[in-house]
């Protein structure tokens, strides 16, 4: 197979990102990437025809777009891919390659073309609805007379009258996932307070018609502990390794 590979616009694989995001049914992180413009995307063509896509960012600056992030083949076609995957590698001028390990088919490409080959962060799905409680902690929306400094936390526990965590959601993510993130005041930590606010948040994720989602670097045992306590389950890692030349 001699494929086609030409560079192009979002509008012109959408219907094909449709089916990648509609097969792996999972929060993708990268989707932001489309949405603010920091990818360059490729068609391939075999004989004229649409057959799939992939798309490149920056591993470290995204002006950089050195990293295939998302490499999509309709099935019938996925029996080419080892032809044409290093011809993707080559044209688009790439280092490496960044994914979800639940993107099982990015991944296998990834196993097979790259070295060096590390794991940066955990990534979570809803698992069951925990039950927790802690007596006398409010869990509320963020008001204009809270004094939270910096913290752009939309939701707040609060304590004894004092603001004890807070926490909110990111939406750049596809429908219907949102993503979930926290922070315990240092003086309050390790007492509950950040699986009771995922907990809630969880909730409140669900109340907004949305899928909860969460996740954290590879070596925060702490914050992976306090997501699992919530309800969450491990459900994939961010991989990221060095295409071999």
């Amino acid at each position: 197979m001699q494929p086609n590979i030409i560079k192009t616009e979002l509008e012109v694989v959408q219907s094909l990102r449709d089916l990648f995001l509609h097969e792996n049914n999972f929060q993708f992180i990268y989707n932001k990437c489309h949405q603010f413009g920091w990818a360059d995307i490729y068609l391939f063509l075999h004989d004229g025809i649409k057959i799939g896509y992939g798309s490149v960012w920056g591993k470290d600056k995204r002006q950089e777009r050195d990293t295939i992030f998302e490499f999509y083949l309709l099935p019938l076609y996925r029996k080419y891919a080892t032809n044409l995957f290093p011809e993707f590698c080559t044209i688009s001028a790439t280092n490496f390659v960044e994914c979800q390990s639940n993107d099982e088919f990015l991944t296998s490409m990834l196993y097979r073309y790259c070295r060096n080959i590390n794991a940066e962060a955990i990534l979570f799905k809803d698992h069951f609805t925990s039950n927790l409680h802690l007596p006398g902690t409010i869990f509320r929306k963020q008001t204009n007379a809270d004094e939270l400094n910096d913290d752009d936390g939309q939701y707040v526990l609060e304590l004894n009258n004092e603001i004890v965590a807070s926490g909110g959601f990111v939406w750049n993510y596809n429908l219907p996932y949102i993503d979930m993130y926290y922070e315990v005041k240092e003086a309050h930590r390790r007492r509950g307070l950040g699986s009771f606010l995922t907990q809630e948040l969880k909730k409140e994720a669900y109340h907004l018609q949305r899928i909860p989602a969460a996740r954290c670097n590879i070596n925060n045992h702490i914050s992976k502990a306090v997501l699992v306590k919530a309800g969450m389950r491990v459900c994939g890692y961010i991989l990221i390794g060095e295409i071999k030349k």
